[in-house]
């Protein structure tokens, strides 16, 4: 035989290292509702991006130089975060390791969430809610300077498949993706999770943020 079974094994094994190493470079990123994302982040502004550049941001473990994106910006808006504003935002060069492509032209705003860096700075990723401005639901508009941080005491619970319901009064069920099969469904553009009066949590839907002594909510 020309090809020996140990040969065809190690070929193989080979294959299987090379796509195990193509799976381990790509991003996967769970879809969040804004108000998750929000919830999570150190910082979320509304900004211009002015100007990109690459930057050196040490080694890696064999001494290779570690690549990142600057982006250079100008904060419109502070939602959450530091008292000084950001001034840059890294991100990873290239979108295979959830690097962030922004237009650095100053045309374009953005509502930008990720992770507190050093002063005046963040890191961003795929993962973190990202979006043009102009793109946000007024109520998304304005749930960002009050709704959502409301809610953060609140667990946004996706359903994976019908039918589903919560497990804990501090829940609200997203649906979007099971009944609408997108992540930009009606819950995430007009309703915030927002803990009530009794301590349970529900969808809320409304121009004013709600009181304190909110009780009933419309279903979404």
């Amino acid at each position: 035989m020309p090809f020996s079974v140990n040969g065809i094994l190690c070929t193989l094994a080979l294959l299987v290292l090379w796509r195990a190493e193509e799976l381990v470079e790509a991003c996967s990123c769970a879809p969040v509702h804004p108000q998750q994302a929000f919830c999570n982040a150190d910082v979320v502004i509304r900004a211009k991006v002015v100007g990109e550049r690459e930057v050196d941001s040490g080694n890696d473990i064999y001494g290779n130089p570690i690549k990142r994106i600057q982006y250079e910006v100008k904060q419109i808006k502070m939602f959450k975060g530091p008292t000084q504003d950001i001034e840059s935002v890294f991100t990873a060069p290239v979108s295979a390791v959830c690097g962030v492509t922004l237009d650095a032209t100053g045309k374009k705003e953005y509502l930008i969430s990720g992770k507190a860096e050093a002063s005046g700075s963040m890191h961003v990723t795929l993962c973190d809610y990202i979006m043009p401005w102009d793109s946000l639901s007024t109520t998304q508009k304005k749930s960002l300077s009050q709704r959502y941080q409301m809610g953060c005491d609140c667990k946004i619970v996706r359903c994976p498949s019908l039918p589903c319901e919560i497990s804990a009064p501090e829940e609200c069920l997203w649906t979007d993706l099971m009944i609408e099969k997108q992540v930009h469904g009606r819950q995430a553009n007009h309703y915030a999770c927002v803990k009530r009066a009794d301590g349970s949590c529900s969808w809320y839907r409304g121009v004013a943020p709600p009181k304190k002594e909110f009780l009933d909510a419309e279903d979404p």
